[in-house]
């Protein structure tokens, strides 16, 4: 049966995408306990810290702490989902602080303005008719687990984990149908406090710590699906993969190889996530690392009947590697290392931009699990300049994100994906992840703050607002 040309299925999922941790603000208010990223400051130091090697557990005078006001959502999300809703969105992707509502991670009780805080946010969606999409853990650690367990180092993080999910899964049962359990779950590989929440001592064997945390987080998942499903079979439960296929540098095998290596090592978290058991190519990496990952007696049987309901993914860019060492000594870009590809533009942060990218990407990921896909982020990060108005004339981002939305029609319409919904990242201006800046903006509002913390934080709509307008009212039909 033939589908409508370049038409996209009617319920698409059009809208937007935001962390807690990088927009919330709102630190220690309303009960809220220290988190992970409340001591990743902006600086040298970021990097040291975000990767595990720079021990920082407390905060101090002598840096700034992107995180502790972000952009304020905490008290403008009336605001904001106002705005959301004029452009039209059907969904808006948010995470909550783990430590919001429970301030240390291993409290008796939850924190009760943490929680209505979040069904607050839930009934504003929900009154614009704006379905949340909810990321239970992204890049977010209560830094008392980190303190007194490790983190996710410890099997006891599953424990804490399941009784968040039990909590926000009871309480929000009637106003959220879709979560997903872990952001980016690959990014503990090459960010792991971040990631997370591991800091390394001296000496210790980092790559059987990675994995075992991210066994840990696995484990984790697979309770949260059995613990979502029992709660309301309703519930669609997904997975959260930092995508981006890693093209081979030239046609030597051994390049082609080493590209394939390159992405198993990111799809081996979804593989057991979507099909419930370790690959064998994983197994006999972890081996070759002298790696003996402590499992428990249901692990096994509990990955395999809790897989996730559906597959969500953000992509920013595409990969390139080579096989020859000399050459890979030049990568460039952002966390994910990879060389410079000649055929395609970078953006001012060195992220290649390949729309066709994200077309193989998502036939990659089709072919490979055979469950619906949810692009969950996508978007430019560049310097907005305003002009005397204060408007944002970004063209550039219209056209990043034109040429992205006709490949995914494309995947959907002439390869037959079956695609749930689009939430470009930073709908609204806010904090970088990587660097911590405010200038790297990705979103259609401009907020008024740079990166030393100055700022009115008003918001103001760029052109691409209306833009982005057009292409929801018109289901991906304008795209001019």
């Amino acid at each position: 049966m033939k589908n409508n040309i370049n038409k996209l299925p009617e319920g698409f999922l059009w809208g937007g995408a935001t962390a807690a941790n990088q927009c919330e603000g709102g630190y220690l208010e309303g009960n809220k306990g220290l988190s992970t990223v409340d001591v990743i400051p902006i600086g040298k130091d970021r990097f040291p810290v975000g990767v595990g090697k720079l021990k920082m557990i407390e905060c101090d005078e002598n840096h700034y702490y992107p995180s502790h006001e972000a952009i304020d959502f905490y008290h403008h999300y009336k605001e904001d989902i106002a705005l959301f809703a004029e452009m039209g969105f059907k969904c808006f992707r948010l995470s909550l602080s783990w430590a919001r509502i429970f301030p240390n991670g291993d409290d008796a009780q939850p924190n009760e303005e943490g929680l209505k805080f979040y069904d607050d946010v839930f009934d504003e969606c929900l009154k614009h008719g704006i379905e949340p999409l909810v990321t239970i853990t992204h890049f977010d650690v209560p830094m008392n687990l980190v303190k007194t367990i490790g983190s996710w180092r410890s099997r006891k993080m599953v424990g804490h984990y399941e009784r968040l999910c039990e909590v926000i899964f009871n309480r929000y049962k009637n106003k959220v149908k879709y979560w997903l359990t872990f952001n980016e779950i690959n990014m503990l590989l090459h960010l792991p406090f971040i990631g997370a929440g591991l800091i390394f001592e001296e000496g210790e064997n980092e790559e059987a710590i990675k994995y075992q945390a991210a066994h840990n987080q696995l484990i984790a998942s697979a309770k949260a699906t059995k613990i979502a499903h029992a709660i309301n079979p309703e519930f669609k439960i997904g997975c959260m993969l930092a995508a981006g296929n890693t093209y081979a540098n030239t046609s030597a095998p051994e390049d082609v190889w080493k590209s394939m290596e390159k992405d198993r090592e990111n799809y081996f978290f979804i593989d057991v996530q979507s099909r419930g058991e370790y690959p064998c190519y994983a197994k006999k990496m972890l081996e070759r690392m002298d790696i003996n990952l402590e499992m428990e007696e249901e692990d096994e049987k509990l990955l395999k009947e809790n897989t996730v309901d559906f597959i969500s993914f953000s992509y920013y860019a595409s990969r390139l590697t080579s096989a020859d060492p000399k050459v890979n000594a030049g990568t460039e870009g952002n966390v994910f290392a990879t060389l410079r590809n000649p055929y395609l533009k970078a953006s001012e942060w060195g992220w290649q931009i390949d729309p066709l990218g994200l077309r193989i990407t998502m036939n990659a990921m089709y072919d490979r699990y055979q469950k619906p896909l949810f692009i969950v982020e996508n978007g430019l990060g560049a310097v907005d300049i305003q002009d005397d108005n204060g408007y944002v004339e970004d063209d550039y981002r219209i056209e990043y994100l034109r040429e992205h939305i006709k490949a995914m029609k494309d995947a959907v319409n002439e390869d037959g994906i079956e695609l749930m919904g689009y939430t470009p990242w930073g709908c609204i201006d806010l904090v970088s992840a990587s660097t911590g800046e405010m200038k790297k903006r990705y979103g259609f509002i401009y907020v008024d703050k740079d990166n030393e913390g100055n700022g009115t934080l008003k918001r103001t709509k760029k052109k691409s607002f209306d833009w982005y307008k057009k292409v929801i009212a018109s289901n991906g039909e304008s795209l001019e």
